[in-house]
């Protein structure tokens, strides 16, 4: 192993006990004073990226209008929640900075927003991700797209320390730091895929584990939501509608007020 492999792994055994520690809550009165006051919401990829891409449309620009909708029910519905955007316009945001965006501001939830595509298919329907590596091998792909934006920052192999988002390696011991907040970020995303299945009769492929690197170096609950899929013509079309995108932000804030209800009954 390389040493800068051991130092990694060092620094990531550190933090997860850090995180560990930090996330144990005694009980009594302190349990029941947890208030969930910060949001940060994250439209996925922008400027030179555009994600995946429609027949007619880009991702970045579909999912930065569901997450402004997001950010705005929260506001309207829930305004003891800060709202914070890792961006609110087409810029491109590091994949490091949008999870140091939520760790500066001591974020209690960071929920990033996107959409899926496979060529020559015609799969449809909603996907949310926690961090996991459950079905890594099956589902390398998607985690290579999702990272691969990686390889368009400047001085990529210094910022992320020799993480190379096409190697099966260096994913090898991702999946320490959101051990804490595992059981948090799961019931946010049941309750996305549920709502998304219940209430707008949208197909659900169901909440899935990936290591995802802006998942993985968030210090708080985390999911990445993939909203449709841009290569499916009816799902592009739907995607793209004011009463699609509004639906949809619907159903993420409607998720994230009964998770809020759910931590703070405690």
């Amino acid at each position: 192993m390389k040493r800068t492999s051991v130092k990694n792994v060092i620094i990531i055994l550190f933090l997860t006990c850090a995180v560990l520690m930090s996330a144990f809550v005694p009980a009594g009165d302190s349990a029941r004073k947890f208030k969930m006051r910060r949001v940060v919401i994250d439209a996925g990829h922008g400027g030179k990226d555009p994600g995946t891409m429609g027949s007619r449309s880009k991702e970045k620009d579909v999912a930065l209008a569901i997450a402004l909708k997001v950010g705005n029910y929260i506001k309207q519905y829930v305004p003891d929640v800060e709202v914070i955007y890792t961006r609110k316009t087409d810029v491109f945001i590091e994949l490091k900075e949008r999870a140091n965006i939520a760790n500066r501001n001591k974020a209690d939830l960071f929920v990033s927003i996107h959409c899926n595509a496979v060529r020559g298919s015609n799969a449809y329907g909603t996907e949310t991700y926690v961090m996991g590596s459950n079905h890594f091998e099956r589902n390398f792909d998607v985690v290579k797209r999702e990272n691969s934006v990686i390889l368009q920052e400047d001085g990529y192999k210094e910022n992320y320390e020799g993480f190379d988002p096409n190697s099966p390696e260096s994913y090898m011991m991702i999946n320490l730091m959101q051990k804490a907040y595992f059981a948090n970020s799961l019931s946010l995303a049941q309750k996305v895929e549920n709502d998304f299945k219940t209430r707008l009769n949208r197909h659900s492929r169901g909440v899935k584990q990936l290591p995802l690197y802006v998942l993985w170096t968030t210090s708080m609950p985390s999911v990445l939501i993939e909203t449709g899929f841009l290569s499916n013509s009816n799902e592009e079309r739907y995607l793209n509608s004011e009463n699609g995108q509004a639906y949809i932000a619907s159903a993420i804030y409607r998720s994230i007020k009964a998770y809020k209800e759910e931590v703070e009954a405690f």
